[in-house]
């Protein structure tokens, strides 16, 4: 006997490790203690999810279970189908209402991870429904229900239900005033209990929750209909209810106050264009509105219930009447409103006039001279005036014309243009070519990131591929945002189809091109475990990033939710906004900034780099000025009056004029970057380098700090970076803010 109870022994052992029930991490959420992860004795159900590379559902999931201890098993590696390394995140929600709380549970699997992408949790259910869903990094969530039942048997019948109407009854078995109707609802045959019941007021009425008797208080016949679904999901069949509520007695012998006004578009005659509302109101102070009806004509008595404002759309005269009844059974005497409806003007069809004109100083070739300006011009003889002028460069995206347009890069360019009336119809674009014979620089492309490489490389593989500039005026590599921080291969291999998917139906690639690209990204490993991303983001407008930064001093940053964020609009001041995680000493700062300042004002702005910890020193009172006295304020400023220091400026040691900073139009998003490598500084815009300085020293710490660098007056070797807020009229935004240390 003893030998076979340890055959027995061993062959349950055996079975426990082949179906994965050794103990296995349970992960918590945070802030709470985790689900113990070890194994009884002997477990009364395993329930088993098991993930793949499908990003909408699971490869299997359970939908029972029977109330007690459970096994739960959640696997996610290669052996379930995952081929791409994508983790999965098996979460149990506690915070809805409708399904059970009590199972803390939230475990991630990864293919790669100590476990193998397989972990087990015990756990104990409820009777009831349980609320499950799986988050993917960037790809929202799968979910699902699991059904417990109590006892072994699973739960197939439906609750029962009943109703009961009580109140005032008159002679005729009306309800007087008001009728209650209470519901009702056991399982007593299936099991799991009643989890819900629902009822809804007459045919037309949704169904909502009942949570206690309803009462019906309108005159009127009416139907409630109700119905109940158990734990397991079963739900019974929809009954119903009818009955009568009549007007109580009342001494209430006076009618409704009624009123009526009409509204919509108005000619100078007084006449409504095309439709005219009406919206009726009623009040009584004795028993209350029961109903408001109306009619639209003659002395018809086709009283209609009012719900909602009649609209009349038919052209002419319109008498609409109206009047209220209360609860008491007091009709209010019959008023009307009489409006005339005209048919609208006939619709312009014809599209603006367009003209342009470009000046400038030009040389003996006819080339204008360090710049030219284009100035379009619209007029609209359909009779609905100009409504928009539109402009477009080089063969880029139309842009709102607001004002002249100065071209000031050397070489050859062609300016569209094109215009819309407010009836909605666009000219023709006409265009007009010229060239400039010496200049600065052209509005940048909004564009993800800046690379002007003449063939396309994906992360360091090349691949020969002409990197065209593409109908938005960004390059091919631009848009495919290898210098992105991508959560997984799988995700940037999509973007990448993408794009290519787009360019080749606007005929920018061919196919072997597509394919070239497509195999490039494939070999690049961009987002896979373990690969060293070069550039860390460190900025991109959510909340969580936000919160990880630290403003001090006044005004804010805001975020737009579009991934940027702009300065001074909700508080005034100057300050900034830092990031106090990490100190960086030899970086790359790279993101994209855009001049927002309303009206005719320009942003003010800087990116504040290697300053000490932020605090209050004696002699130092307002802390954000450490960015100010002991780093560097690379400088953002296009305007071209007030501060002499202009954009790549090293506030207060390097000065950089328009000239050689340029300028780009508002609304234009530039790519900014801040080389530092030793006391070495480099400033690129838009890809160009527009300014280099070397910090040899020559300004002393005033006031000193402990934590002074050195003797020779030089700025300190590391440190934190940061925005600078200057105030509400200097508005700047900025977006994908990336670092990477050298």
């Amino acid at each position: 006997m003893t030998h076979r109870r340890r055959l027995w022994t061993a062959l349950l052992a055996a079975v426990l490790m082949v179906l994965g029930l050794q103990a296995g991490p349970g992960a918590a959420r945070p802030g709470q203690q985790p689900v113990r992860a070890v194994l009884p004795a002997a477990a009364a159900q395993v329930l088993t999810w098991t993930a793949g590379d499908d990003i909408t559902r699971y490869t299997t999931a359970p939908t029972t279970a029977v109330a007690g201890p459970a096994t739960i098993v959640f696997e996610n590696s290669a052996a379930t189908g995952n081929t791409t390394g994508m983790p999965h995140t098996l979460t149990f929600v506690t915070s809805d209402p409708e399904f059970n709380g009590d199972v803390e549970l939230n475990i991630l699997a990864n293919p790669n991870d100590d476990m193998g992408g397989r972990h087990t949790a015990e756990v104990t259910l409820s009777p009831g429904r349980y609320f499950y869903h799986c988050t993917i990094p960037g790809h929202g969530q799968m979910q699902g229900i699991l059904v417990v039942s109590e006892g072994s048997g699973e739960d197939t019948t439906a609750p029962q239900t009943s109703a009961r109407v009580s109140g005032v009854q008159n002679a005729q078995g009306e309800y007087v005033g008001s009728a209650s109707v209470a519901v009702a609802a056991t399982d007593e045959t299936g099991g799991s209990g009643v989890d819900r019941i629902q009822y809804a007021v007459d045919a037309t009425g949704d169904w909502v929750p009942y949570t206690a008797p309803v009462v019906v208080d309108r005159a009127g016949g009416h139907t409630i209909r109700y119905r109940a679904f158990d734990k397991a999901g079963n739900v019974s069949a929809e009954k119903t209810v009818a009955f009568t509520v009549v007007p109580p007695a009342s001494d209430d012998t006076t009618p409704p106050e009624t009123s009526a006004t009409v509204s919509g578009e108005l000619n100078a005659d007084g006449t409504y264009v095309d439709m005219a509302t009406v919206t009726v109101t009623a009040s009584d102070t004795g028993s209350g509105v029961d109903r408001i009806q109306y009619a639209v004509g003659g002395a018809t008595d086709d009283w209609i219930s009012y719900t909602a404002p009649v609209m009349v759309h038919q052209v002419g005269t319109h008498t609409v009447r109206y009047r209220a009844v209360d609860k008491a059974g007091n009709a209010s005497a019959v008023k009307s409103v009489t409006f005339t409806v005209v048919a609208a003007p006939p619709r312009d069809t014809t599209p603006p006039v367009t003209g342009v004109t470009v000046e400038g100083t030009r040389n003996a070739a006819g080339a204008y001279i360090g710049h030219a300006r284009v100035t379009v011009g619209a007029s609209d003889e359909g009779g609905s005036g100009v409504a928009a002028v539109e402009y477009s460069l080089d063969g880029g995206p139309y842009l709102a014309y607001t004002a002249a347009v100065v071209v000031d890069r050397a070489g050859t360019h062609t300016v569209a243009y094109r215009a819309t009336d407010r009836a909605g119809n666009t000219s023709a674009a006409r265009d007009v070519s010229f060239t400039v014979a010496a200049g600065g620089g052209v509005p940048a492309p909004a564009c993800p990131e800046w690379d002007e490489r003449l063939t396309v490389f994906v992360g360091t593989v090349g691949t020969g591929v002409p990197n065209r500039v593409t109908d938005n005026r960004c390059r091919i590599n631009e848009l495919i945002e290898d210098e992105r921080e991508w959560t997984s291969h799988a995700l940037f291999l999509k973007h990448v189809r993408t794009v290519l998917d787009a360019l080749f139906r606007n005929g920018v690639v061919d196919e072997r091109e597509y394919d070239t690209v497509l195999g490039a990204a494939g070999t690049s490993g961009i987002g896979e475990p373990g690969q060293t991303e070069g550039y860390r983001t460190i900025m991109d407008g959510s909340a969580a990033s936000l919160a990880r930064w630290e403003q001090v001093g006044g005004g804010s940053f805001a975020p737009n939710g579009d991934g940027s964020i702009t300065s001074g609009t909700t508080r005034a001041g100057l300050g900034m906004l830092w990031y106090p995680q990490r100190k960086y000493a030899d970086f790359s700062l790279r993101l994209q900034w855009r001049d927002d300042a309303p009206g005719t004002g320009n942003a003010n702005s800087g990116l504040f780099v290697r300053f000490p910890w932020v605090h209050g020193d004696a002699g130092e009172p307002r802390p954000e000025w450490a960015a100010i006295k002991y780093g560097h304020e690379v400088q953002v400023l296009d305007r071209p009056d007030g501060d002499l220091y202009k954009t790549g400026s090293v506030y207060g040691f390097d000065r950089v004029g328009l000239a050689g900073a340029g300028v780009t139009q508002k609304g234009t998003w530039n790519d900014y970057e801040i080389r530092v490598v030793g006391q070495h500084y480099s400033v690129l815009r838009n890809g160009v380098l527009i300014n280099e300085f070397d910090n040899t020293g020559g300004q002393e710490f005033s006031p000193p700090r402990a934590d002074d660098p050195g003797t020779d007056g030089r700025r300190f070797a590391s440190g934190y970076v940061g925005l600078q807020v200057h105030g509400t009229t200097d508005v700047v935004s900025y977006r994908d803010i990336r670092i990477m240390e050298l």
